[in-house]
């Protein structure tokens, strides 16, 4: 009876005193995988699901998303165009307008220029819309230094 024991305690021991094969750590005989989850997805990965969602027409998922990539990279131009394009779906036009502003001044080259050109037609269209409405003061023209981040 005493080598069962011994067997059993030996076994159970071994249990916890293993290394995981995945790189986890040990806690009081727990295996961590916290760390794994602390790590944000890159900007390009978060503006990719906010796209996807966007199509599906998830519209605060999107919103999320796009959110997630300026908080890792505030500079990331496509996460403020799909931010821009979000909101005017959402009806919240002097938002998608300074979204769609803060996209244009964060453009490092020409090379998303068909973005940009719908970029500057839905400027085009807000400004129209947000002018057209009574109750609201027409949009202010703000500079890099001073558009909002999100």
């Amino acid at each position: 009876m005493d080598r069962n024991w011994a067997i059993l305690l030996i076994t159970v021991s071994s249990l916890f005193a293993a290394q995981p094969a995945w790189g986890g750590q040990h806690h009081r005989g727990f295996i961590s995988v916290s760390r794994y989850h602390d790590v944000p997805p890159s900007p390009h990965k978060s503006v990719e699901i906010g796209n996807f969602y966007f199509r599906k027409g998830a519209y605060r998922g999107a919103l999320s998303r796009f959110r997630e990539a300026i908080r890792t990279d505030s500079d990331y131009a496509p996460a403020y165009l799909g931010l821009g394009e979000v909101y005017e779906k959402m009806g919240r036009d002097r938002r998608a307008l300074e979204a769609y502003e803060t996209y244009l001044n964060d453009l490092p080259s020409d090379r998303d220029a068909e973005g940009a050109k719908g970029a500057h037609k839905a400027i085009a269209r807000l400004k129209r819309q947000l002018a057209a409405e009574p109750h609201r003061s027409p949009p202010l023209k703000t500079s890099p230094s001073s558009a909002p981040r999100y």
